[in-house]
C-alpha cells in the first residue's frame, strides 16, 4: 500500500534515530556561492514570493515533502552516507539555492559540486512517533536556506524506516517518487555489487528553467496559447476556478490544513470504469473529470465545469530521470449539455486532450502580460483548486510498494484552496484531498466526496451492464 497524508499523521515505529544534514561546513561554502544566470521556473517564482510575503507565520509556510519506506533489518551507515550525497550530486537543483534581490528579482546561486558534503548525525534510540515528526520538521531547512532537504533512517533489529524531506521548491508529485527510487538504488549499490545499473544520467533542472523562461519571454497577448487561456477565464465570468461549496475560510488568521484520504475503487471496479470510459472514448483520466463535472453540477445545478490539473512537463527521457518542480497547472472546461455519464465523459477527455496542448504555455506568465487594468480577476501569487491523476502502476519498482509501505507526507502548511489527487495503485485507487481545516469545509468536503464516490461507484457498476 502506499500512506499519503499530512507528516503530522506519520506513525513512524520506534528506533534509533540518524540524519543526515549538510555539515556546518558546506553550509558556510554554500553561502559564498556564486549567482547563476539560469532563473527559476515560473512555479518556483510564484512559491518564493509568496513564502517571502509570508515570512512572518508562526508555522513553516512553504510545504515540506515527506517520503517514507520499510525496508528489512538495518542499514549500513557509511554505504547510506555515500548515497545520500550521490543522491545530492545527481540532481542539480539540489545545489542551487534562492535569494530575493533588493529591487524584488529572484536570484539563483549554485553551489559547486567539491562543496557538498552531508554527515550522519546519530539522535539515539526515539520511541516517540510525534518526537520523530517533529525532528523531520524542524531540522529540515527553510527554502530560502540552501540545505532545505535532509534524510533519516530509524533502525530496529528486524527493519529500518528510511525517509527524505525536500522542500516542495525542488520537488512535485513524480519527483517524490524518484528520489526515493534513485536514493534505494544508489545505496543498493554501495552495498550489492549486482545492482543492475538502471540510472541513466539526468537532465538539468537548471537548463529546464532556462528554456521554459527562453520560450515564455517570447509570448505576447496575441500568442494563441495565450489567448486560448483568457478565453477561457473570460468564458468563466473572469474568474479562476473555485470550489463548488462554501469552505468558511477566516481572513484574520491563516487557513492551515486538514487531510482525508478515501478507496474509490478495488482494481476490478478500476477496470471496469476504465472500460467505461474507453466504451465512449475516453480514458480514464476523462471519467475522472467527469465525474467532477457531474459532482458540481449537482452539487451547485452548473452547466459549465471549469477544473485544473496538475501534469508533469517532462518532455524527454533524461528529464523522466530528473527530480526538481516540473509541473504545471492546465485547465479543463466543458459545458455538460447532459448529466449522462456516458456524454458527458467524452466531453471530458476532450477537455483533457485540449488542455494538455497549453502545456508550454505557463499561466504564470499569462498574469504576467495582463496589463494592469484588465477586466479579469487575476493577481500575481493567484491560487485555485485543482485534480490531479496519477497512474502508479507505470512506475518503474512500483511492484514494492505494498512490501515497502511507501508514505507519502507534506506538513500542514497553509490551505486556502481544495487540492485532490486521484492515484491509481496495484490493488485500489484512492483519493487524498488536502483543505483548509474549518468546520465549515470539512462538511463542504465530506458532502463533495461523498457525491463523487457515488458517481464513480455508479459509473463502474453500470460498466458491468
Amino acid at each position: 500500500m502506499v500512506d499519503f497524508g499530512l507528516i503530522d499523521e506519520w506513525e513512524p515505529p520506534p528506533g534509533r534515530l540518524t540524519s543526515w544534514v549538510a555539515s556546518q561546513d558546506s553550509i558556510a561554502r554554500a553561502r559564498s556561492a556564486p549567482v547563476h544566470p539560469a532563473p527559476p521556473s515560473h512555479q518556483q517564482e510564484q512559491y518564493l514570493r509568496a513564502a517571502a510575503q509570508h515570512s512572518a507565520a508562526e508555522f513553516r509556510y512553504s510545504g515540506l515533502c515527506l517520503v517514507t519506506a520499510e525496508i528489512p533489518g538495518e542499514v549500513n551507515l557509511e554505504a547510506m552516507t555515500r548515497a545520500v550525497n550521490a543522491f545530492v550530486l545527481r540532481h542539480d537543483t539540489f545545489r542551487t539555492w534562492f535569494r530575493l534581490g533588493s529591487e524584488g528579482e529572484v536570484e539563483r546561486h549554485l553551489v559547486p559540486e567539491a562543496d557538498v558534503e552531508f554527515v550522519p548525525i546519530e539522535h539515539g534510540w526515539v520511541d516517540d512517533p510525534g518526537t520523530i515528526r517533529d525532528h523531520v520538521q524542524k531540522t529540515t531547512p527553510g527554502l530560502f536556506d540552501w540545505d532545505c532537504f535532509t534524510f533519516g533512517v530509524l533502525e530496529r533489529e528486524e527493519s529500518t524506516t528510511v525517509y527524505l524531506a525536500i522542500d516542495h521548491l525542488h520537488t512535485d508529485g513524480f519527483g517524490q517518487y524518484l528520489s526515493g527510487f534513485d536514493l534505494a538504488l544508489l545505496y543498493s549499490r554501495e552495498v550489492w555489487d549486482e545492482t543492475p545499473e538502471v540510472l541513466e544520467p539526468t537532465a538539468s533542472y537548471l537548463d529546464y528553467c532556462t528554456n521554459e523562461r527562453a520560450f515564455t519571454a517570447q509570448m505576447s497577448l496575441t500568442s494563441p496559447g495565450v489567448q486560448k487561456w483568457l478565453e477561457l477565464i473570460r468564458g468563466n465570468e473572469g474568474r479562476l476556478p473555485s470550489f463548488p461549496l462554501d469552505l468558511g475560510k477566516r481572513t484574520d488568521v491563516y487557513n492551515r490544513s486538514a487531510h482525508r484520504t478515501v478507496t474509490l475503487f478495488d482494481e476490478d471496479s478500476a477496470s471496469r470504469f476504465e472500460r467505461r470510459c474507453r466504451a465512449n472514448g475516453a480514458e480514464f483520466v476523462g471519467g475522472i473529470f467527469a465525474a467532477a463535472a457531474i459532482t458540481e453540477a449537482e452539487l451547485v445545478d452548473s452547466d459549465y465545469y471549469f477544473g485544473m490539473t496538475a501534469v508533469t512537463t517532462r518532455a524527454t527521457a533524461a528529464e523522466r530521470g530528473s527530480v526538481g518542480w516540473y509541473a504545471t497547472l492546465l485547465p479543463v472546461a466543458f459545458p455538460l449539455g447532459a448529466t449522462s455519464f456516458d456524454r458527458v465523459v467524452k466531453r471530458a477527455q476532450h477537455a483533457y486532450e485540449n488542455g494538455l496542448r497549453l502545456t508550454p504555455t505557463s499561466f504564470q506568465r499569462v498574469v504576467e502580460l495582463l496589463p494592469a487594468d484588465s477586466d479579469l480577476d487575476l493577481q500575481p501569487g493567484w491560487s485555485c483548486p485543482m485534480i490531479s491523476y496519477v497512474d502508479a502502476r507505470e512506475l518503474l519498482g512500483n511492484e514494492f510498494f505494498d512490501s515497502a509501505e511507501i508514505g507519502v507526507y507534506a506538513n500542514r502548511a497553509a490551505s486556502e484552496q481544495v487540492l485532490i489527487w486521484i492515484n491509481r495503485l496495484a490493488t485500489k485507487t484512492t483519493l487524498s484531498v488536502i483543505y483548509p481545516d474549518t468546520p465549515v469545509a470539512h462538511s463542504s468536503v465530506e458532502r463533495y466526496v461523498t457525491r463523487l464516490r457515488s458517481i464513480f461507484d455508479a459509473a463502474a457498476q453500470e460498466g458491468t451492464r
